[in-house]
């Protein structure tokens, strides 16, 4: 699954399926540009503490370990939700690393809310009501700030003539959507729009474009309670670690996967 020689852009890196796929894209051969922005989350007794430390981390973590293993590799802290940030990050890649060749859309703007009077989630997590600042908060980065960097993937693919790229962006929810996480769920469902519609129009430059839906991923977040979830549920078998998540995103992001377009790959 050799991508030596590229050049790839992955974001929210600093810690979880991130840092774990920017290490395996440069065991790959892959210069990996880790993109992160640190997230001061509030106190929340249903989200471990360890779980908000690595949200607050930079990337510099990822890139020595990169480096150390001979690889090439650069941090640049951005907020996603500023429609400026896509053209610096290319540029950044450009300048340090080489063109881009693969972008990984994992960044996320996460937070809980709910339609309903609950403020407490089925496994203890705090919720809020759905308002325009969280709609905005969330649609910013995982819906515009996605959109924009496939906009940005793709006016520069197109421009210097190449012929080979992979997109491939992360979701969450499902058909019925995502109940005590509405936004975050909508948000998703309009990554996933725009990167179908990317393996269309970007097949004829030689584009892949596809969404991973990964199982329930321990970054951190997992307490007793979601294994219990897991365990009793007939749909979600495993509790997936990040580097699990990060070998099929590398997979997609190789020559092997030449043939895999316009899908949303769902992991159990």
């Amino acid at each position: 699954m050799a991508t030596t020689g590229r050049t790839a852009i992955v974001t929210g890196a600093n810690h979880g399926i991130g840092a774990a796929t920017a290490a395996a894209l440069a065991r790959n051969g892959c210069a990996v540009l880790c993109t992160f922005l640190r997230v001061s989350d509030r106190v929340d007794p249903g989200i471990p503490q360890a779980y908000r430390e690595h949200r607050v981390h930079g990337a510099e973590h990822v890139v020595a370990g990169i480096r150390e293993g001979g690889g090439r590799a650069l941090a640049v802290e951005a907020d996603l939700s500023d429609p400026a940030v896509p053209a610096m990050l290319f540029d950044a890649a450009e300048e340090h690393l080489g063109p881009v060749d693969i972008l990984v859309n994992n960044a996320t703007g996460w937070l809980a809310d709910t339609f309903t009077p609950s403020r407490t989630s089925t496994l203890g997590q705090s919720l809020q009501p759905v308002t325009a600042a969280s709609w905005t908060r969330q649609f910013a980065v995982d819906a515009m700030g996605a959109a924009l960097m496939i906009g940005e993937f793709a006016r520069r693919h197109v421009a210097r003539g190449a012929n080979w790229g992979r997109i491939i962006g992360l979701t969450s929810g499902g058909d019925l959507g995502f109940p005590g996480e509405v936004s975050y769920g909508a948000a998703k469902a309009a990554q996933v729009d725009y990167t179908m519609s990317a393996a269309a129009e970007l097949a004829p430059f030689g584009v892949t474009a596809n969404m991973v839906h990964p199982p329930v991923t321990d970054t951190g977040w997992v307490t007793d309670a979601v294994r219990d979830l897991v365990a009793a549920s007939r749909t979600l078998f495993h509790v997936a670690r990040p580097d699990e998540v990060a070998e099929v995103i590398a997979y997609l992001a190789s020559d092997a996967a030449a043939l895999v377009t316009g899908n949303v790959i769902r992991l159990r």
